[in-house]
């Protein structure tokens, strides 16, 4: 309280005989700029990371201030104000290039030599996807891979879902814990709808970011400006929400709800079901200046989602030409699974100097979750050309009973102070952070397999006289599959870091450097155990050197030692039990990278490519169930990844950004000393397409393309198997969304007085085509036996058929 009270002072302590001039700086394509220098009689400040900026300027007088960007035009502003009066003034800065030597410096330089990808948040509203949102649009960059368009969940460069880091505002979020399958995925955290800017790193990314392996994906939400309001309903759902901004202008925030509902994909599938699957949300980020120095914000949110499951039939084609076969499962029983979570965060931002800020950030999250499911598939396994009935023609007859009765309820909490200092063209950045978490766990799930009439015993028990069907079995019936465990474990977890940053010129070139290193120390206990204390240091460092060239390019070098200390999922082992000393899985990572910025038909284009390797120890293997990862939890392994990415973007279509992406991937894996295999991630080849148009004859109507192929998967194997005997791989992941959209007004339409669309700001009504070309893509894979040959056939999950779906966007 005393910490707070000495910030309330310094904030409150503002001289009576001056004025403020607050807002927030954007430029032509309404993202936030930094760094632009405000300038007012002698004084100076420089707009922050969010766009905002504080200026004190002299009262009762006329005043001159003035705004310059390295690439954008200035921008002048005169004014006289009274004494405390505080004014809002949020400019709009167009693109300016400036040539200096030869070297042309462009607005988005920063996050280009920190290999740092941007995207328009009007390009993510608008491409379709069965899952739409920001991992809708992250699936089309190379390295970034997923073959379910239910999930929002994403791989990167052999990574795996739990690799990933998501910020919003500089707060770290989660995702639920049990979801297992790609329908039970419900709605990501970030709400598109109230997003400012979007930035994604695929690797080497700096110290600043936290302890995992693959990406960081940084979100910032949107201060606005004015007061508006917005829907968007479609077949799947509606999206609402309204930004406001009190009278004072001290008060400031965006509020948005959400609800989807996917039986209209789900319907699509090959299993027939009654099944309703809802999910609902409400967000608000809250922002209130206390003074020109001193800011606080809160950002909130509440989920739920329902399933209610019951699937009636399924059948499914498959096998060769020369053997073509069909499975036909009849249900009975259903699946009642749930979560609701509960996230909030306060954050307090505090500007010591012109050069110095503070930001104190405290965060809560809280989960309960419950799967709970009784069901049982009776099979017909038979030639494609026999009828179901027929049985002279049934290869394999069985059942198989699931159960489950899984909960869990999970708080974990965060405290973390921050500061960054700036100096001539340096710059030093730290944080230290405390975060708990608190889980209690109830595991209890088996499954009995039935063949021919008989159950199958898991293959790791010997047990005495089981030779049916020819004689008697006389030992006892144990399900083929069982977990049973309960766990109530705390994790205290201290991690912090520093780093620094320059920019200094080498000869006639730039160059910028980055060199940090973050650290973490926890520990597990619980009621029956209790881990050691681990410690784990993860340098890293970033160099990225522009050339004085004709040609507008960027080299980058960037790497270090990464370190993923084990998250719960990674402590639980294969049986649901808490392994306390797992190991913090480690990456040393280089990525070699190239930005080449040109122009092609007179317009703007930019050609990416990086080149990466990554040698992993202690890895801590997984597979891949639908969506949900289950570990080992020994550290017996390690793994590599290496590959290349290519993404070319630009106005391909004058006035619209569009991009191609190519990936090349490589990731194995060695067990115990085996030897290699590939990993549950290992997807050679990505191609992708993101691509937006208009006809011409009439530009208000909009074409959006989001295409992608990927290489097919690991398929996985049955269980017991060993996965160095049997290796198999989906097929290739093919799809292709397609959207329309009539717009009838927006920022750019010419407006008539007399016209009622006058009252948006925004109306459109949009087509869209998920899946266009009907490709059957496969999630994993269904182990079915057959009974006579003793085989045991890879039956593919197909995930969504063509589905149509119409939109409405408006705000006012």
């Amino acid at each position: 309280m005393a910490f707070l009270c000495f910030f309330a002072g310094l904030g409150f302590s503002v001289s009576a005989q001056n004025a403020f001039v607050k807002g927030v700086i954007l430029d032509s394509n309404q993202t936030t700029v930094e760094n632009v220098n405000i300038n007012c009689s002698g004084k100076q400040t420089q707009s922050q990371k969010d766009g905002s900026y504080t200026i004190e300027v002299p009262s009762n007088k006329k005043v001159t201030l003035i705004f310059t960007h390295l690439s954008l035009k200035m921008i002048t502003l005169q004014l006289q104000l009274q004494p405390n009066e505080y004014y809002v003034f949020n400019p709009v800065m167009k693109e300016e290039t400036e040539q200096i030597g030869e070297v042309v410096i462009t607005q988005s330089n920063s996050k280009r030599v920190n290999g740092i990808v941007s995207l328009s948040t009007a390009t993510v509203r608008k491409i379709p996807g069965a899952n739409e949102g920001i991992e809708n649009v992250l699936k089309t960059l190379p390295g970034v891979n997923s073959n379910n368009e239910f999930s929002t969940q994403y791989a990167v460069r052999g990574g795996n879902y739990d690799e990933n880091l998501v910020y919003v505002n500089d707060i770290e979020v989660y995702r639920p814990f049990l979801i297992r399958s790609g329908q039970q995925e419900g709605l990501s955290f970030i709400n598109t709808d109230l997003v400012q800017n979007i930035d994604f790193s695929a690797g080497g990314f700096q110290a600043k970011y936290g302890d995992k392996l693959s990406s960081v994906l940084d979100i910032t939400y949107r201060k606005p400006t004015e007061f508006s309001s917005y829907l968007q309903a479609s077949l799947l759902g509606v999206n609402a929400g309204f930004d406001f901004v009190s009278k004072n202008k001290k008060w400031s925030g965006v509020t948005g709800v959400r609800y989807r509902n996917n039986s209209m994909l789900v319907n699509s599938q090959d299993t027939q079901t009654n099944y309703t699957p809802t999910f609902l949300d409400a967000q608000t980020n809250i922002n209130y200046q206390v003074s020109d120095q001193w800011e606080l914000s809160f950002l909130g949110a509440v989920s739920q989602n329902k399933y209610l499951y019951q699937p009636l039939t399924r059948e499914t084609k498959f096998g060769t030409i020369d053997q073509p076969l069909t499975l036909a499962i009849y249900y009975e029983g259903r699946e009642k699974n749930e979560y609701e979570t509960y996230f909030g965060a306060v954050k307090s931002t505090h500007k010591l100097s012109e050069s110095s800020t503070i930001k104190v950030i405290g965060s809560l999250y809280h989960t309960t979750e419950q799967e709970h499911y009784d069901i049982l598939g009776q099979y017909l396994l038979k030639p494609t050309n026999a009828e179901v009935g027929d049985v002279d023609y049934a290869t394999g007859i069985g059942s198989q009973l699931n159960h489950a009765r899984n909960d869990l309820d999970a708080l974990i909490a965060n405290i973390e102070l921050k500061g960054n200092h700036f100096w001539n063209q340096n710059s030093v950045e730290w944080g230290v952070k405390y975060t708990r978490e608190s889980i209690r766990d109830r595991i209890n799930e088996w499954e009995v397999i039935d063949s021919a009439g008989f159950s199958i015993n898991p293959p790791i028990l010997d047990f005495p006289n089981n030779n049916q069907p020819y004689s008697a079995y006389t030992g006892p019936i144990v399900p083929y599959q069982n977990r049973n465990a309960t766990n109530f474990n705390t994790i205290n977890r201290y991690s912090g870091f520093v780093q620094w940053n320059q920019k200094s010129n080498l000869g006639n070139n730039q160059i910028w450097y980055n060199a940090g290193v973050r650290f973490q120390d926890w520990q597990v206990s619980g009621a029956s155990i209790s881990g050691d204390t681990q410690l784990v240091f993860s340098p890293r460092a970033q160099i990225a050197l522009q050339p004085n060239w004709t040609a507008n390019m960027v080299f980058r070098l960037s790497g270090g030692l990464y370190y993923q200390p084990p998250f719960y999922r990674e402590l639980r082992d294969y049986n649901g039990d808490v392994q306390p000393n797992v190991k913090a899985q480690q990456s040393a990572q280089i990525v070699l990278g190239n930005d080449y910025q040109f122009k092609m038909w007179q317009r703007p284009f930019k050609l990416v490519s990086e080149i990466y390797y990554k040698s992993l120890n202690d890895v801590n293997v997984y597979n891949i169930d639908n969506v949900r990862i289950r570990y080992i939890a020994n550290n017996n392994a390690k793994a590599y990844a290496q590959g290349l990415d290519l993404r070319l973007n630009g106005e391909f279509v004058p006035g619209t950004e569009s991009w191609l992406s190519f990936g090349y991937l490589k990731t194995e894996e060695n067990y115990d000393n085996k030897g290699y295999i590939a990993r549950p991630t290992d997807q050679r080849l990505k191609f992708a397409l993101l691509f937006q148009d208009y006809m011409p004859a009439i530009p208000s109507v909009k074409i959006y393309l989001n295409l992608v192929y990927n290489t097919g998967l690991p398929g996985g194997a049955p269980s017991y198997s060993d996965p160095y005997l049997y290796q198999n791989r989906l097929n290739d992941y093919r799809r292709a969304d397609v959207g329309f959209s009539k717009v009838f007004i927006d920022a750019n339409t010419i407006r008539n007085k007399q016209n009622w669309l006058n009252n948006f700001k925004e109306l459109a009504v949009g087509l869209e085509i998920f899946n266009l070309f009907n490709n059957q893509n496969a999630i994993t894979n269904t182990w079915v036996r057959d009974v006579y040959s003793k085989n045991e056939y890879a039956i593919p999950n197909y995930m969504t058929s063509r589905v149509f779906n119409v939109k409405v966007n408006m705000r006012l």
